[in-house]
């Protein structure tokens, strides 16, 4: 078994407690590894589930409504925020909107499942400003400039003026680290996505997510 596996394992006694779920943000400068992390988590902590945004961009090939993105127009998106439908949400290099559907995140948090949230800062405050005690806040930050830099040349996915535009974004990015609660260096990444899953089994044990204690504790009595 390995080290982030088992991090699944719930005690006995705690799987007995109903808790409210989590609101676990992600964030790091482009490039400095959440979406690698959050897809760790959720291949080996079945209790996580990530939020699915919705955006007014075009769907590219592949891409499946409703699991990489809800797509919706722009009608519908600024009726979405109009509504008070979207827990946080952005225009994008003021070309596409993107945010997060209230509803289907509620839903989550209430059975008692965490939902990862890969965003940047503004959507941190945003959500904290919505949900401050469902919202737990990690920034991931690289071990050196120059591992971020060579992180972003290694992927070869952009052409080099992008990179220089990600640099660019990178240095406004981490300049925020100090609105984040938890704060992860990303050497090396399954220690990383260790630390992350012990924040969240923390988090799962706070006093105020299980629902349930207070009747759990009645019964310690004689």
């Amino acid at each position: 078994m390995t080290q982030a596996s088992s991090a699944t394992q719930i005690p006995q006694t705690q799987a007995a407690f109903r808790r409210r779920g989590v609101m676990l943000v992600l964030a790091s400068p482009p490039g400095g590894g959440k979406t690698t992390i959050t897809r760790e988590l959720m291949r080996s902590d079945a209790q996580t589930t990530v939020s699915v945004s919705a955006t007014t961009r075009a769907r590219r090939p592949g891409e499946v409504d409703g699991t990489h993105y809800h797509f919706v127009s722009t009608e519908k998106f600024q009726d979405m925020v109009r509504a008070g439908e979207m827990l946080e949400h952005a225009l994008v290099y003021n070309k596409n909107y993107y945010g997060t559907p209230k509803a289907p995140v509620e839903e989550a948090l209430s059975e008692g499942r965490d939902v990862l949230f890969d965003i940047d800062w503004q959507g941190n405050r945003q959500l904290k400003e919505m949900a401050p005690a469902d919202v737990v806040s990690v920034y991931i930050l690289p071990p050196s400039w120059e591992a971020l830099a060579q992180r972003l040349h290694t992927r070869a996915q952009d052409s080099e003026e992008e990179i220089s535009r990600r640099l660019g974004m990178a240095r406004e990015e981490i300049s925020h680290y100090g609105e984040f609660q938890y704060v992860i260096v990303n050497n090396d990444l399954g220690e990383s996505v260790q630390l992350v899953h012990n924040i969240l089994r923390a988090e799962r044990a706070r006093r105020e997510r299980l629902v349930n204690l207070d009747d759990f504790v009645k019964t310690l009595k004689p």
